[in-house]
């Protein structure tokens, strides 16, 4: 599997200008935050009706399953391209960067353990004893990795990179233990004969790149590539979503596939080829109409939600429990074991992260309408309560990351001008 993103030239210069703009994590950043500020305006807005209508607006194969509400094949479907790019992304660390370092990889796995694990347990701790709320102890376990990412891309640029690397790592592991704890504890049937049959799937879609005489025929064949890997990769997707996992984790599994090295013959290796064409896309349209639609929960009463131990056991996992998991988890892990931070980062850096990772919409969104689906009234508190923690984590983490961004920025400036005065 290989493209080749100089072929791109034949297009007008303009389109490949604005694909160059929107592989800025930045402006993704600010097109998805855009897009869920629109969301959350429109429907506390006298206009709530028709976004409701907008984004209840069913399409699609009604045999096959997929007759999906647009909101679904947003989270669902064009979700899991972003997923594809962060698991192609987390191989290319597993291969050939920060995350080569077995010391340093296991960092952000245990963290992500941990942050699950300590919010669950506030949750528990604050609702113990309350039967009708107990139940939605795995909301505050989810970490929003697109949210959190495009929060970083834009007041973090001068953070070093492999504090993204860490939250990537981190929310790819996290998003992984919410599926389970799903699939586990709040879902009551799993086609298994889908999961194998998707295992099959992403097992030939693995042996395409890297049986050498296979993946030789393929690029020597008139015929594109992609006329063969886009039906697979959709028929890997259409299993998965029919197995009852949620559908993105297609896309994560794919991505982390990819292979990270050309063959010889070839310009450069899939993944490479396969994030520059696949990013703007992400970026572009994907992230922004999935946080368009996933934003759209009803401001409830603030005020209920401090009397309801749901919402209180929600925001006190999401900004306490993800900061002590993580950051914590993070410390006592390099304690205890030969594990270690990177020397470009500061434990400072890892709890304004920690605090980002209490973005909680997405996952902790469906696990609240799972937890409460016969309880309209703690369903509302609830969702109330992941909207207001993700609020607040949010500015708790901007406050923290820009300050330390600017550190760095300052420390960068300054190291220019002895490096501008060592050459004059």
């Amino acid at each position: 599997m290989s493209i080749d993103p100089s072929s791109s030239d034949a297009r007008p210069s303009s389109l490949s200008r604005f694909a160059d703009v929107l592989r800025n994590d930045t402006v993704g950043g600010f097109l998805l935050i855009a897009a869920a500020v629109l969301g959350i305006i429109w429907i506390n807005s006298p206009f709530a009706a028709s976004y409701e209508e907008l984004r209840s607006l069913t399409f699609g194969p009604s045999a096959l399953h997929l007759d999906l509400s647009l909101e679904v094949w947003a989270a669902d479907g064009l979700l899991a391209i972003f997923f594809f790019v962060v698991g192609n992304e987390l191989k290319q660390e597993f291969v050939n960067g920060e995350l080569r370092n077995p010391r340093r990889a296991m960092l952000p796995i245990v963290a992500a353990v941990c942050g699950m694990v300590v919010p669950a347990a506030i949750y528990v701790a604050i609702n113990f004893g309350s039967p009708e709320t107990i139940n939605g102890w795995g909301i505050p376990m989810a970490t929003d990795i697109a949210f959190a990412i495009a929060i970083l891309a834009v007041v973090g640029r001068w953070l070093p990179p492999s504090l993204r690397t860490f939250l990537l790592t981190l929310a790819i592991v996290d998003d992984l233990g919410a599926v389970i704890v799903i699939a586990v504890f709040y879902t009551s049937d799993i086609n298994f004969l889908s999961l194998l049959a998707a295992a099959a799937g992403l097992a030939v879609f693995w042996y395409l790149q890297r049986g050498r005489g296979v993946a030789a025929k393929l690029n020597a064949s008139p015929v594109p590539n992609w006329i063969v890997y886009i039906p697979l990769a959709l028929v890997i997707w259409f299993l998965v979503h029919e197995s009852g996992v949620h559908a993105t984790i297609a896309g994560v599994a794919m991505g982390l596939l990819m292979r990270t090295r050309a063959l010889p013959g070839e310009k450069q290796s899939p993944s490479h080829g396969v994030e520059h064409v696949l990013r703007p896309w992400s970026a572009g349209l994907a992230l922004p109409i999935f946080a368009f639609f996933s934003a759209g929960v009803v401001i409830d009463d603030f005020g209920a939600i401090v009397s309801d131990r749901a919402s209180l056991g929600i925001i006190a996992g999401l900004i306490l429990g993800k900061v002590i998991g993580i950051a914590g988890g993070s410390w006592v892990t390099t304690k205890v074991t030969r594990a270690e931070l990177n020397p470009s980062l500061r434990w400072i850096d890892i709890v304004g992260m920690s605090q980002l990772a209490g973005i909680g919409f997405t996952v902790s969104l469906l696990i609240s309408e799972l937890s409460f689906a016969d309880d309209p009234v703690h369903l509302a508190h609830a969702k109330t309560g992941v909207l207001a923690a993700s609020l607040i984590a949010t500015l708790l983490a901007t406050v923290v990351l820009g300050a330390r961004s600017r550190h760095y920025r300052k420390l960068m400036l300054a190291l220019g001008d002895q490096e501008q005065g060592k050459a004059s």
